[in-house]
């Protein structure tokens, strides 16, 4: 029986500032922005290539504050390209960080939400296996 991450809430102030770094900065597709009543807005925006996709919203009931959530994990192709194009769009991220696991890219949202970046090691070089 197979579990799939589908949603992963995001705290934030401003829900049109966070729609349009996300979509417009980080290139995540906008699946939905709907407004159910006066108290209750739902966005959903999902990173190109995932089968995962973020909310935030106004009414939604979440706990946690604006600015906290550190704990998002993203796997990039090339920590390079990545950083370079997002340096070009504006976002300040930190440079890569070269470990035996992986190179990382980290950035921050407006409301200051962090995000990693993992380029994921060559597994198969490492191994002398063919690619």
């Amino acid at each position: 029986m197979d579990w799939k991450i589908e949603l992963i809430h995001v705290p934030v102030t401003d829900v049109d500032r966070a729609k349009e770094f996300y979509v417009e900065k980080l290139g995540f597709n906008a699946d939905h922005d709907t407004r159910v009543s006066e108290d209750l807005r739902f966005v959903q925006l999902t990173p190109p290539g995932s089968a995962c996709s973020i909310a935030f919203g106004e009414g939604l009931g979440g706990t946690l504050e604006p600015g906290t959530l550190d704990v998002i994990q993203v796997v990039i192709p090339d920590a390079d390209a990545v950083l370079a194009d997002l340096r070009a769009k504006g976002v300040e991220a930190e440079g890569v960080d070269e470990q035996p696991w992986g190179r990382f890219v980290t950035l921050r949202d407006p409301d200051g939400n962090r995000w990693t970046l993992q380029q994921l090691p060559d597994y198969s070089a490492a191994s002398g296996s063919p690619s």
